[in-house]
């Protein structure tokens, strides 16, 4: 059997177990200039159809796979913590690794954490690639991340998972769609064997150009030290962030131990 067969019997396999454990694979018709274009009949879904069928699963405590402006995404709401006790079963990620959380605005950054820089440096680089770590307040959920004060938070790029948020009207807690130490994944076939364990995976087709610089992810920031910042995760923005904090901000690298 070759490649090509062998990956499309994988594939049929799969859908299959995900029909008959009710995991619904849904593909978005594509974006255009003028907002989300209709479906063409080719397997494709109305964005608001795929919005009202993710956000329900959300709201009943399941983990959904989502497409951000990085790389794909396993997401669920960040106030549930059996929820957020699935993603690290789902990942079998290490339960000393922090996820970040997803808003749909700005003025919800302010809500679950605790800001000390400028409010338009945040929006200077959000929606964008880059994940904000911060101080978090207590109306986020205490058992998120419990072995740290801080949490990082992303607004995408990206108006599917943007619009869930806001739909959800709470945070997402957010984390890419692979196993723990395996690659980044920038196509919803890469990580076909997670799906019998979600209810939702949204196909919004490949991420990017499909080069190793696609899967870097996003690059991750701690601003929590007033005037200054830290480089955790250099990912796919560094250069352009780092500019903005330094020229236009004036902050100053923080001490990697600080």
């Amino acid at each position: 059997m070759g490649d090509h067969a062998r990956s499309s019997a994988t594939r049929t396999l799969l859908e299959a177990m995900c029909k008959e454990l009710k995991t619904r694979v849904l593909r978005l018709a594509p974006q255009t200039a003028n907002g989300p274009s209709l479906p063409s009949g080719d397997g494709q879904q109305d964005w608001k159809d795929v919005l009202e069928t993710t956000v329900n699963s959300l709201r009943e405590g399941q983990v959904v796979a989502v497409p951000t402006d990085t790389i794909y995404g396993l997401a669920c709401l960040a106030q549930n913590s059996e929820a957020v006790k699935r993603v690290y079963d789902i990942k079998g990620r290490n339960g000393q690794k922090p996820l970040a959380i997803c808003v749909g605005e700005i003025d919800d950054i302010y809500k679950y954490c605790k800001v000390t820089v400028p409010r338009p440096l945040l929006a200077d680089l959000l929606p964008g690639p880059v994940t904000l770590v911060l101080e978090q307040s207590d109306a986020l959920n205490a058992e998120l991340n419990p072995f740290t004060p801080l949490v990082g938070v992303r607004i995408p790029d990206h108006a599917f998972i943007r619009r869930l948020s806001q739909m959800c009207g709470e945070p997402l807690a957010l984390t890419s769609a692979n196993v723990s130490s395996h690659s980044s994944t920038i196509a919803v076939h890469e990580f076909q064997d997670l799906w019998p364990k979600l209810a939702v995976v949204v196909d919004g087709g490949p991420i990017g150009d499909q080069t190793p610089e696609c899967r870097l992810g996003s690059t991750v920031i701690d601003l929590s030290v007033s005037g200054r910042y830290q480089v955790i995760r250099p990912g796919c923005a560094l250069s352009a962030t780092v500019d903005i904090l330094e020229q236009k901000y004036k902050l100053s690298q923080a001490p990697a131990d600080h």
